[in-house]
């Protein structure tokens, strides 16, 4: 099931006072703006640090998207200079991609289906990364082939594509969602419907991935992936 919502420069003279005064602000502002100038460089070289992984012994690139929670793909594309990626060595620098913009609404949805359920006796759903990856592809792809529906034209069914990507399950379900613009209002219009709220609350399923991408036709594309283990 699924439902829709929102398809959302002047001269001036200087007496001496005036002019010590003035070399005094002067002194004052470049020291500011020296301040300034070294704060910004060591937050850029900390956001640097930040997104940069140097290679270890035992290292694959298997293991460091594990680590940093991004898919292999994506990490050998953020790398081209790695001619084989199977052939990394201790000491190379690899650039970690940005896992999504837009963490902070996925994390938000979970938390919200979380609260809910617990109200209903459920236990927590384990919010899963490499789930949230594709569901946050499944959101892409429907933005960027201007498609609304279960199925994907790239990836087939919701089952298809979890499986395609390397993820086990036993049960699985999907809920997709456009036009909301913040986690509230997609997490409301699920509820309201009767198909969507069933997934929310069931007892079937232990994990959870949630994607969100921007723009397109409607603005805001939502995905929402359950799987029971």
């Amino acid at each position: 099931m699924f439902t829709k919502s929102g398809k959302f420069y002047s001269y001036t003279s200087f007496s001496p006072c005036h002019t010590i005064l003035f070399m005094k602000q002067m002194i004052r502002l470049t020291t500011l703006l020296s301040l300034a100038v070294t704060l910004v460089i060591v937050t850029h070289q900390e956001a640097e640090a930040a997104t940069t992984h140097t290679v270890t012994s035992g290292d694959t690139m298997w293991k460091i998207a594990a680590r940093y929670q991004v898919g292999v793909s994506e990490l050998i594309g953020a790398n081209p200079s790695i001619s084989n990626p199977d052939l990394i060595y201790p000491g190379q620098t690899l650039r970690i991609p940005e896992v999504s913009a837009f963490l902070s609404f996925e994390d938000e949805v979970v938390r919200l289906v979380n609260q809910e359920r617990a109200k209903h006796g459920l236990a927590a759903l384990q919010s899963d990364w490499e789930l949230a990856r594709v569901a946050r592809y499944k959101s892409e792809d429907m933005r960027d082939r201007r498609y609304f529906s279960h199925t994907s034209p790239t990836y087939g069914s919701p089952q298809e594509m979890i499986r395609n990507f390397g993820i086990s399950y036993r049960a699985s379900a999907e809920n997709i969602a456009a036009g909301q613009t913040s986690a509230q209002a997609v997490f409301n219009a699920w509820m309201n419907s009767s198909g969507h709220r069933q997934n929310i609350l069931s007892a079937n399923y232990t994990h959870i991935g949630v994607g969100y991408a921007k723009g397109g036709s409607y603005g805001h594309y939502w995905t929402q992936m359950f799987i029971g283990r």
